[in-house]
């Protein structure tokens, strides 16, 4: 859904059903249990009051037609002014979301727009990531649907922040319907543009029928995976279970796939877009037309996430090599993977070589023991750190030894570095110290937020 103008076929619309069909599910069903093998790490069912608008703790309400200094009309050329009425976006009341494209007097359309809060969805080191969403497109078709863009996807987080860093940051397109097409769109998007390894402004992409059923007027359940359990790493689209498009990590090559996986994660976003470069691009002219016919809403009965494998967290077992004796001088960089027990960060490959924690918030921490300062002296200590973190999301990264529960000995506070893997050296003053101790990094924060990479810390005198 970000900058692109795609002239896909439309024959590449009307595939074949292929696979077994899908068993019918009725409307507004509750939220499933996870997968078998699966954990739940977030969801929304959309069970509000009829006419309210979506939860504030899970979604921020994009409005007008660009993000504050970013490109035009988003990127796409799409034409409607996204808005946070309740007539563009709400719960109906039934145990869905309801995003209706709207066109006034004047011929001016409006719709909504909605991204998740969190911006750190990323399957776990070894594991898998799945995003999952049943779906009703809007139930319209032929000429009366011309334009209508309705889209479940996810965007890289540095995106936030930079508003041209697409395509780079990556984007994972799980559902797209144009034209009120019987057909969903998986695409995935990379690399440059234009050109590179994912082919911008298209992007790599495939498409079928939904299963069973039209896509229009009908729910289905679209589902992507990011899979780091094999080698190589794999991307996944689905529709009702059925597979029908895969992209793996030597299409892509280095460094755009670092580029898309090695950041904090993905936000998912919800939108029905009018005109721009798809439906022109399959229609072979502007969208929407006088036919044009408003008011059809995409339905949302469910949105969730889930991984498998691999764990949200690390072994507490150190991922390289332990220093020679089991001591480690305070003195030289301790390379922050190298924790002899943590909780709440990932392990990911750093941009600038070697490995990082990541994920890092409010609470976790990760612990160093043996830590040999000497005779004491110390004067400061250095971190290497990079944030992507959003405009206002800051917090503290502290150095307490001997127990967590110890006062910190020293801090410094971090916010945005200009992306999560852009890297600077960070000095905090800490207390002298002298002798061996068990040293731990905490972290702090007054937003429920990811704040902080970390890649070394150092100890100078």
């Amino acid at each position: 859904m970000t900058i692109r103008t795609r002239l896909l076929a439309v024959v590449a619309a009307t595939v074949a059903l292929t696979g077994s069909a899908a068993m019918a599910v009725a409307a507004n069903a509750a939220l499933p249990p996870p997968p078998s093998g699966w954990t739940q790490v977030w969801a929304d069912d959309f069970t509000g009051a009829a006419n309210t608008l979506p939860s504030g703790a899970n979604w921020i309400i994009d409005t007008g037609t660009s993000y504050p200094g970013g490109p035009p009309q988003w990127g796409t050329g799409e034409i409607q002014t996204y808005t946070n009425s309740t007539s563009n976006v709400a719960h109906d009341g039934a145990g869905n979301l309801r995003i209706t494209p709207l066109r006034n007097g004047s011929g001016q359309w409006t719709s909504a727009r909605i991204e998740t809060q969190r911006t750190d969805f990323k399957a776990p080191a070894g594991g898998v990531l799945r995003l999952e969403g049943r779906i009703q497109m809007p139930n319209v078709t032929g000429n009366a649907a011309l334009g209508y863009w309705p889209a479940f996807w996810a965007l890289g987080a540095p995106y936030r922040n930079d508003r041209y860093s697409w395509p780079a940051i990556g984007e994972f397109d799980v559902m797209e319907n144009v034209n009120g097409i019987n057909s969903v769109w998986g695409v995935l998007h990379c690399g440059v543009n234009p050109g590179g390894p994912c082919n911008e402004t298209n992007g790599i992409g495939a498409s079928r029928a939904c299963p069973g059923s039209t896509c229009q007027g009908n729910f289905h359940t679209y589902a992507f995976e990011w899979d780091r359990s094999v080698s190589p790493n794999q991307l996944r689209w689905y529709v009702d279970g059925q597979q029908f498009h895969s992209v793996n990590q030597n299409q892509i090559g280095e460094p755009h796939w670092g580029n898309m996986t090695n950041h904090a994660g993905y936000h998912i976003l919800l939108n029905v877009a009018m005109g721009g470069g798809f439906p022109n691009g399959v229609a072979g002219f502007g969208t929407p037309t006088s036919a044009t016919v408003p008011g059809a809403p995409m339905l949302v009965d469910y949105v969730a996430v889930y991984t498998r494998g691999g764990g949200s967290t690390p072994p507490t077992t150190p991922p390289t090599t332990p220093p020679p004796g089991g001591v480690r001088d305070a003195y030289a960089q301790i390379q922050a993977e190298s924790f002899d027990a943590q909780s709440g960060v990932i392990v990911e490959t750093a941009g600038e070589g070697g490995q990082n924690i990541g994920a890092i918030r409010s609470g976790d921490w990760v612990q160093f023991n043996n830590v040999e300062f000497g005779s004491g002296g110390v004067r400061d200590f250095v971190a290497r750190v990079a944030s992507g973190a959003a405009a206002g999301i800051s917090g503290l990264v502290e150095v307490r030894i001997d127990n967590r529960s110890n006062a910190p000995i020293g801090s410094f506070a971090l916010g945005n570095t200009g992306g999560w893997q852009s890297w600077r050296s960070v000095p905090g003053n800490v207390s002298n110290v002298s002798g061996r101790h068990t040293v731990f990094l905490t972290f702090t924060s007054g937003q429920p937020n990811d704040f902080v990479n970390v890649n070394w810390i150092q100890f100078r005198r």
